[in-house]
């Protein structure tokens, strides 16, 4: 049996993962190219494989067609808008993800952001290592109106770290389900974003969630964090408001096109960081053991396979 690896860091930090695979005797076939494959690459990648270890490779129904030996794919990580899941179905291809390990380390990398942005760490590292001295007022947490937009798994989590600052946490999510361990107030986006001295994203789906509409109903100097997609957000609008002062900051870890080389890079007052929320050796390594374990139960691969010699 045949599995390929999709992700350029899978087992890089701890080879746990790989060693799972090669005591199944599995022959794996690796990403040769050290980053995200194109839809092209991923074709090529797929020939002759049963399973696929996945990144965030393109994975649409033209792909998964193309790879008829294929019967499972098990992603690293939770989000699955680069799957075709109905296309998937249709051709007998299980899919999986890995959705626990990486609320904890989105939620933490958002907590790191947030405060980084509140009080200008990165503009006073900047400056130190300029050699001046400069001093900017910064903003506190205790008593500021948080809205999370998407309180699933990550939202959550987002909200429970942010409880012990003091922060009133406003909520926008569909399917909302009570909670007792974090108070939270269920609003409107709309209503949300006119209130809110932070929003962070933590959405899923396709589609535009903040355009020029949204972000014109925005507390004036509020702070935007993006860890979910970078598609959430237009960013000609999000420019605009940069511009005009209605948005302080903003954290973007996720974009349309990766790796980033857009305007956002200009401005100051937006911190980049190259999709790293889930990069802790604990959590990677969580996420690509599990990811195993579903491949291996959905080929039905043995746990006691001998290696090959």
């Amino acid at each position: 049996m045949r599995i390929a690896i999709g992700p350029s860091s899978f087992a890089a930090e701890d080879d746990t993962p790989a060693r799972m695979l090669d005591a199944r005797g599995v022959e794996v076939v690796p990403n040769p190219y050290g980053r995200r494959l194109t839809e092209d690459e991923i074709n090529a990648h797929l020939e002759g494989v049963e399973g696929l270890i996945a990144g965030l490779e393109p994975l649409n129904r033209a792909v998964l067609s193309r790879a008829k030996g294929l019967k499972a794919v098990a992603r690293v990580g939770i989000g699955m808008d680069n799957v075709d899941l109905e296309a998937a179905a249709e051709l007998g291809i299980k899919v999986s993800n890995t959705p626990d390990a990486p609320a904890e380390a989105v939620a933490e990398m958002t907590l790191a952001a947030l405060l980084a942005l509140c009080r200008g760490i990165e503009i006073a590292n900047a400056a130190m290592h300029a050699g001046k001295w400069e001093k900017n007022i910064g903003f506190g947490l205790r008593g500021a109106t948080v809205l999370i937009v998407g309180y699933g798994r990550i939202g959550r989590r987002v909200g429970e770290l942010l409880a012990p600052f003091g922060a009133q946490l406003l909520v926008v999510e569909p399917n909302f389900v009570a909670d007792d361990t974090t108070k939270v107030e269920l609003v409107t986006l709309r209503a949300g974003l006119q209130r809110a001295d932070v929003v962070t994203l933590h959405a899923s789906g396709a589609g535009t969630l903040l355009g020029a509409s949204e972000l014109s109903l925005i507390k004036e100097g509020a702070l935007l964090l993006n860890s979910a997609r970078g598609g959430l957000i237009d960013e000609v609008a999000l420019i605009a408001a940069l511009e005009s002062g209605r948005l302080r900051g903003a954290w973007f870890d996720t974009f349309v096109e990766e790796p980033y080389h857009g305007p956002l890079r200009d401005y100051s007052q937006v911190l980049l960081t190259p999709h790293i929320s889930t990069y802790t050796r604990q959590y990677r390594r969580e996420m690509e053991v599990c990811a195993v374990e579903n491949l291996c139960r959905d080929l039905d691969i043995s746990r006691h396979r001998p290696t090959k010699k």
